[in-house]
């Protein structure tokens, strides 16, 4: 249930540079109400439709749902009062606050079911629709089985919205934070027609800003305080400038000029600022893997790859401390498995789940036993040569070095091992991959939410996501029991999804590279911003200047 990306996704995509200049010290009323948030981002906006969004790490800032996510992932207050679940968790009614639109009208509960319906309709074509999976006939609508109006909520009254489940969803709380399931004002969209969410004129916001001069092409565009917000009280922000900076080198000019107070470090800028005072480090739940293809239309390919002695071999003779560290010099932190560390925390022992979910001899460097695996794969096939190639997106400037430094390693380390490399634009590498037409892949996955199945529902037997085509009976049996007869059992459900990310992780179906960290100079006087690993990544509803 999250958005595919593969080909090593970069997070800094959707990662927004921050200064905060703060104007008037005659009070701090007045120095809150001029202090100017300057950002950089190094992509434009794509839309500012969300029900056509491809991503939010800047559009939460701007609309809001039930919830806002808070520190550490939390949900905290957002339009919703108070929110309840009935015993057997399949039933949730959320209260909602007195709360309005950018342009003053009441947002009420027919707003949250207008919202739900267009997203869903196939003709909307929204790419974040799987995220309703689970909530009542939300598949089948957006499938086009059934009409918009048998999606699982209803208004009960203005204030009042109530929402059906088809099973306990453990994360739904998590989830109801996305903006993804938002109110829509269906009065804007139907006065603006086709021309609705083109620019940000032709839109209405219902979190702390709204967009001013954003017309879908600029590199240019502002967020400024939504007055009629209803916790305006809190926010110090009066005007967010947003400027697209393609280039770590250029952001570090502006942050030397003083122009912007936090900015995203290339690797050989990470070596050269990582003993700075001003040096920051934000994590997110991204984690780089090579996929195999268990399809491999080549017979003896396709039995390579499906020999676990081989698998372990390839992920055995990788030195993860040497890539990190050096290779990719970035901050990135060496994974323990499938799914990133510090993205859910163990609801009884409160451990990270990446520490549980560990297993000896799988992610480790041992050449030795990586050589015995690998002897041991080579004599099951019958073979003492194997040949993969493995696809990478070239737009992701460390695809290459990644895929270089692993050809070098794995050629010295298991004798009869050629890698050959295939570097193709990202686009052109993700069809590929989707259509099933690679041998090993350089991918990268990113948690749409705070929960482990954001990770561990890829492998699931034929699921899309799935496109290496990985099947193993006893890890479904897990996932289809965390998410049905124990999704309303914290602890029970825990220790399913501990079990089959163990399995997973024993069986190497993909095999971990690393876990994203971006490296970033920050000015120490910039306070407030809450950053997640996951989801809508960046708050500035509580940033200020101290």
């Amino acid at each position: 249930m999250r958005k595919f990306r593969s080909f090593l996704l970069l997070a800094l995509a959707a990662v927004l540079v921050v200064t905060l200049a703060a104007c008037g010290k005659s009070s701090t009323k007045s120095n809150s109400q001029k202090q100017t948030l300057n950002l950089s981002t190094t992509a434009p906006l794509d839309t500012i439709d969300i029900s056509k969004s491809t991503g939010y790490g800047q559009s939460g800032n701007v609309f809001e749902s039930f919830y806002r996510l808070g520190k550490d992932g939390k949900p905290t207050p957002g339009l919703a009062k108070s929110g309840k679940v009935s015993k057997d968790g399949k039933t949730w009614t959320f209260k909602l606050r007195n709360a309005k639109w950018s342009n003053g009208d009441k947002i009420t509960a027919q707003d949250f079911v207008y919202s739900w319906r267009r997203t869903l309709k196939p003709s909307t074509k929204s790419t974040y629709a799987y995220l309703f999976s689970g909530i009542k006939n939300a598949d089948k609508v957006n499938a086009g089985k059934l009409s918009p109006d048998k999606i699982g909520i209803k208004a009960v009254n203005d204030k009042t919205v109530q929402i059906q489940l088809e099973k306990p969803i453990a994360y739904f709380k998590v989830l109801m934070a996305y903006p993804l399931f938002g109110p829509q004002n269906q009065k804007i969209v139907d006065k603006y027609g086709k021309k609705y969410g083109t620019n940000s004129k032709y839109m209405v916001y219902s979190g702390p800003f709204k967009i001013q001069n954003w017309n879908g092409t600029g590199n240019k565009w502002q967020f400024v305080k939504n007055n009629q917000y209803w916790d305006k009280g809190v926010v110090k922000l009066n005007k967010i400038n947003y400027t697209v900076v393609a280039s770590p080198s250029t952001g570090l000019e502006l942050y030397q000029q003083g122009k912007l107070d936090l900015t995203p470090l290339s690797n050989e800028q990470v070596k050269h600022y990582k003993g700075d005072k001003e040096f920051k480090q934000y994590p997110y739940s991204v984690v780089g893997y090579i996929k195999f293809n268990f399809k491999d239309a080549n017979q003896a390919k396709r039995k390579a790859m499906s020999n676990k002695d081989i698998r372990l071999a390839i992920s055995l003779a990788i030195n993860r401390q040497q890539l990190t560290k050096k290779v990719l010099g970035d901050g990135s932190d060496t994974p323990t498995g499938f799914v990133a560390s510090g993205l859910a925390n163990n609801p009884k022992t409160g451990e990270d789940f990446a520490k549980e979910q560990s297993v000896p001899n799988t992610v480790d460097y041992n050449v030795k036993l990586a050589k015995q695996h690998w002897q041991k794969g080579l004599k099951a096939l019958g073979t003492k040569n194997v040949t993969l190639t493995i696809t990478a997106g070239n737009d992701d400037p460390t695809s290459n070095p990644i895929t270089q430094y692993m050809k070098a390693e794995l050629q010295k380390d298991l004798p009869g091992f050629k890698l050959n490399i295939r570097n193709v634009p990202g686009q052109v590498a993700n069809q590929e991959v989707l259509k099933g037409d690679f041998d090993l892949s350089l991918s990268g996955w990113g948690a749409d939410f705070n929960d482990p199945i954001s990770f561990l529902q890829i492998p699931e037997t034929g699921t899309p996501y799935n496109s290496g085509k990985y099947s193993n009976a006893a890890y479904d049996k897990l996932i289809k029991r965390a998410q049905n007869q124990d999704a309303n059992n914290a602890d029970k459900r825990w220790n399913d999804l501990v079990q089959a990310a163990k399995l997973f992780n024993a069986d190497q179906g993909m095999t971990p590279l690393y876990q994203q960290v971006t490296s970033y100079l920050q000015k120490p006087a910039v306070k407030g911003i809450i950053h997640n690993t996951a989801g809508t990544q960046w708050n500035y509803k509580y940033a200020y200047m101290k």
